[in-house]
């Protein structure tokens, strides 16, 4: 029996190919995005001023309950909820390479093109980021700090450093290329979480490397009072979206834009 052109198979890969990338990769990204910056730097701030009230309001809250456990949980949310925050940074980066003026109402619109994917990504990402707060206050209760000596206060950041790690590291891995896949293309979060997976595993040293510089540009922000992260998250979220593009073969799937290839 013939089948309905709704009943036919889908032929496409269970997921997306990637391609093999060199060491210097990332700095590559690093560079494309502070290129993207300096041609939206409006924008950019605007989404970065954002990005560090946030960083404010979570230190605020944890300093007013004085929980040093809660305080590191909510501030590694900026790891688990950085890649949603960044949709409408990759919305900047597809405006610039069709060669359009960057606008925040057209950022906004072109984000919400994936929302239901999104936000389900982004209801697994909140999931993983409370269990982690969980953690860090149960780290607290077990190994107190409340008297800082140097062997209580090594052996709590040891601790907790370890089990942020993993954390880290889970969630660095299905979120590096899915949420621009599913902003680029017409998939679904599976897809997205299998497609980063696989290329990860793939390129283990360049995204490693990729990671430190995420993690150093995050502790920038943290040594300057988060005020350096009113650039550098913006141009993370920039680079994050020309690493994709540079990585990813998505070509199978139906684009949600008209964009040139990746140089």
């Amino acid at each position: 029996m013939r089948q309905s052109p709704h009943q036919q198979e889908d032929t496409r890969p269970f997921v997306a190919p990637c391609r093999t990338i060199d060491n210097a990769a990332p700095l590559r990204w690093l560079h494309k995005g502070w290129t993207d910056f300096l041609a939206a730097p409006g924008a950019s701030l605007v989404y970065g001023a954002i990005m560090v009230l946030v960083s404010y309001l979570i230190t605020a809250a944890a300093w007013w309950f004085g929980n040093m456990g809660l305080y590191l949980g909510l501030l590694s949310g900026f790891v688990f909820l950085g890649p949603l925050l960044a949709l409408n940074l990759y919305a900047i980066s597809i405006q610039l390479q069709q060669g359009r003026r960057p606008s925040l109402s057209q950022s906004l619109s072109q984000a919400r093109s994936c929302f239901g994917d999104a936000l389900t990504f982004t209801v697994i990402l909140v999931v993983v980021f409370l269990v982690w707060a969980r953690a860090a206050n149960l780290m607290y209760i077990f190994y107190p700090v409340n008297e800082w000596h140097l062997e209580n206060v090594l052996l709590f950041f040891g601790v907790g450093s370890s089990v942020g790690a993993l954390f880290c590291a889970i969630v660095f891995i299905v979120s590096t290329f899915s949420l621009p896949m599913i902003m680029d293309r017409k998939t679904d979060m599976v897809t997205g979480v299998i497609t980063s997976t696989n290329a990860v595993l793939r390129n283990k040293f360049p995204l490693f490397l990729w990671a430190c510089l995420i993690g150093a540009c995050l502790l920038v922000g943290l040594l300057t009072a988060y005020l350096g992260l009113l650039v550098l998250l913006p141009v993370l979220g920039y680079a994050t979206w020309h690493g994709y593009r540079e990585v990813i073969d998505a070509r199978e799937w139906s684009s949600r834009f008209d964009l040139p290839e990746e140089p």
